[in-house]
């Protein structure tokens, strides 16, 4: 321990580890494929960039975004590790065939499950003497892999044919049977698991219920005007988020900005970078937005439509309050919410007379959609028809279940945290009035520091025909 302490203060200036961090480095340091579950703002990014300076190899990071690699090369190279690259598609054929032939000479390489699948990348890291492979935000395997990103599922093979190089597995969220399915995915064996507690308790949880939509937004607009800035609105519905920007840049005399998969590149870019420098106070996002985002002092995270599963909320409402300042996290929930969460949910799995379709006529498509894209996956990885019927209806059932439980912690009348630590196997039973809104307690926000001071000039008004204006714009869009 007094090893890797010297190293964090020679190469960070650090004098102490946060939680997990030295337990990991440990683990990894005694040769040992290792599962880290810590929280969110842990700092894991400085755990593989501290065990690649003290093993001198090359350290590759499986990482799910674009724009999330393209931050975390930034940040490496600001702390001081210039030798870092991200292969992504947003490469010219040119750059590619130039990082590629000088794979070697990077110290840290990020890139995505679809790109290191492709096999002349492949042969190019088999020539690589790594020394780490770490998958970033793990529990994409199990929350994407089945019927989204199912590269995913391919990650056991590319680390048997890389030589089965020592592995580390990084998130802030999942529960014993996600950790147990990631492992198992993965193929690994005596896997070291150095898990910490979910519990963020810098942050307040909310429900708002709302009696319909008018009810939800004139909320949502007493909530942005009240509550201190920056802060994040997750939405489910590209649209929707547009609207509700136009809206809050009129009314709420805020700085706004939408944020989602429609944004080209150079939008998200501009957008990610105003928001951490405080040029932007409010994110109407979907969830494209976040993951990655090292910004300490946002202050809320509001969902206007209820998160399908426990661990993508945490995720997102997780992203409030890294700087342990008091934060809060609110769902608005209007009766019935669940059923748009079902319908997305269910539109993404092919159903069985899809499958059959696929599979009979498999010569003539294109492959050009998401769906059938998928199950060319399947289809040329050797699964039978029958094969990946069962695994799209056990597919269903997880999803109904994750919704089912989302839904319970919603309508929850008792202590909110209690209810999503037991999720992650953690008692809790320190309940109080700046825990949450469960147990009939009303949050002490007055007493906190999450209401706008006097000084603020933001203008507030009331009683909008909300239905006129969300119609008004949804026209607009179209």
């Amino acid at each position: 321990m007094d090893y890797l302490r010297q190293n964090l203060k020679k190469w960070f200036g650090f004098d102490d580890f946060r939680p997990g961090q030295s337990e990991v480095l440990a683990a990894l340091n005694q040769g040992k494929n290792t599962f880290g579950m810590l929280p969110t703002g842990t700092g894991k990014t400085l755990i593989y960039q501290l065990f690649g300076l003290m093993i001198k190899k090359p350290v590759v990071i499986i990482s799910p975004l674009i724009s999330l690699m393209q931050d975390q090369v930034d940040r490496m190279r600001y702390l001081g590790s210039k030798n870092t690259v991200a292969i992504t598609s947003n490469l010219n054929f040119i750059e590619k065939k130039r990082i590629l032939k000088n794979l070697s000479k990077y110290s840290y390489i990020y890139i995505s499950p679809e790109m290191i699948s492709q096999s002349d990348i492949l042969e190019s890291f088999k020539k690589l003497d790594i020394g780490l492979f770490v998958i970033d935000e793990a529990h994409c395997i199990v929350q994407w892999g089945t019927d989204f990103r199912p590269e995913y599922l391919n990650l056991h093979r590319i680390i048997n044919y890389l030589n089965n190089p020592k592995v580390l597995m990084l998130t802030a969220t999942a529960s014993k049977k996600v950790r147990y399915e990631i492992v198992d995915k993965l193929g690994l064996h005596n896997v070291k698991n150095i898990v910490k507690s979910t519990n963020r308790s810098n942050i307040m949880l909310s429900v708002e219920y709302c009696d319909d939509s008018n009810d939800k937004n004139n909320k949502l607009l007493s909530l942005v005007n009240k509550l201190r800035s920056p802060g994040i609105i997750y939405f489910s519905s590209k649209k929707m988020a547009n609207m509700v920007t136009i809206f809050l840049r009129k009314e709420a005399h805020l700085r706004v900005e939408a944020y989602h998969s429609d944004l080209n590149n150079e939008n998200r870019y501009r957008i990610q970078h105003q928001f951490m420098d405080n040029q932007i106070d409010v994110i109407c996002a979907t969830s494209a937005f976040g993951m990655g985002i090292d910004k300490n002092n946002i202050r809320y995270v509001i969902h206007y439509h209820m998160p399908s599963n426990i661990e993508s909320y945490v995720q997102e409402m997780g992203r409030a309050g890294r700087d342990m300042d008091e934060s809060i996290s609110i769902i608005l929930y209007q009766k019935n919410d669940e059923i748009l969460q079902y319908n997305l949910l269910m539109d993404n799995i092919p159903d069985d007379d899809m499958i059959s379709f696929y599979y009979q006529n498999y010569n003539k498509l294109d492959n050009n959609d998401e769906q059938t894209k998928l199950l060319k996956y399947y289809y040329d990885n050797g699964y039978s028809k029958d094969d990946v019927t069962n695994i799209f209806q056990a597919r269903r059932l997880e999803q109904k279940d994750s919704l089912a439980e989302m839904l319970s912690y919603v309508l929850n009348n008792h202590c909110r945290r209690k209810k999503l630590l037991t999720h992650f196997d953690e008692a809790f039973d320190d309940h109080n009035e700046y825990c949450c809104d469960g147990n009939h307690t009303k949050l002490n926000l007055q007493a906190s520091n999450l209401i706008r001071s006097n000084n603020d000039k933001i203008i507030y008004k009331d009683n909008y025909d909300w239905h006129s204006i969300i119609n008004s714009l949804f026209n607009k869009l179209h």
